[in-house]
């Protein structure tokens, strides 16, 4: 968890990420795979998602993750069919903004609730990425690629949630942990919105 705090922290030093940050153009299923990795700012909402839903705990261990890969799913259709999103990126942004922040806040929500707060998010992820569809060679392996990436990252966010609160100590250290990682993800955040405003 030191090393995720860390790294969050590091971000800080970087120039704003965009979501778009390398084109398709003759792009497959690789493309697609790295692409959630080349963005920071997708790589920290995707990320969070499984810290927060490491946190919900129970039935959003599953259905918070699954809710974002899906609407995600929905939202890069819209990508693809030329629908455009004012404001997408700042969109962007504010979701690693306001998932760092529902994580430093340890934030209790029903599930289904949680699941539509993350999907709301994945939609502007999803048409950030379904734009890039139509440049690429192989555009069903790109898709798959970039939603395989994204359960990936929700796994890693999951996995490092559990971890921390197992050895950690989930009454007290594993908690505090997780949250300061979501306060540096907030952090990030927020220097990724305010190049955009």
């Amino acid at each position: 968890m030191i090393r995720l705090v860390t790294f969050a922290a590091a971000l800080l030093f970087a120039g704003a990420a965009q979501a778009h940050t390398f084109g398709a153009h003759g792009a497959g299923f690789i493309a697609g795979f790295a692409h959630p990795l080349g963005g920071f700012d997708h790589l920290l909402a995707m990320i969070a998602v499984g810290l927060w839903a490491a946190q919900l705990g129970g039935r959003a261990l599953w259905a918070v993750p699954a809710a974002f890969v899906g609407a995600m799913a929905v939202g890069s259709v819209a990508g693809l069919t030329g629908y455009e999103l004012s404001g997408l990126e700042q969109a962007i942004a504010v979701s690693v903004l306001i998932l760092g922040l529902v994580i430093a806040a340890a934030l209790r929500m029903r599930t289904d609730l949680a699941a539509m707060l993350v999907g709301a998010f994945a939609i502007c992820h999803g048409i950030a990425h379904g734009a890039e569809l139509p440049e690429a060679a192989a555009p069903v392996g790109y898709a798959v690629g970039f939603m395989l990436a994204t359960a990936l990252l929700h796994g890693v966010g999951i996995c490092l949630g559990l971890l921390s609160a197992h050895k950690l100590g989930a009454d007290r250290f594993g908690r505090y942990a997780i949250r300061a990682a979501g306060v540096a993800i907030a952090v990030a955040g927020v220097y990724l919105t305010v190049p955009l405003v």
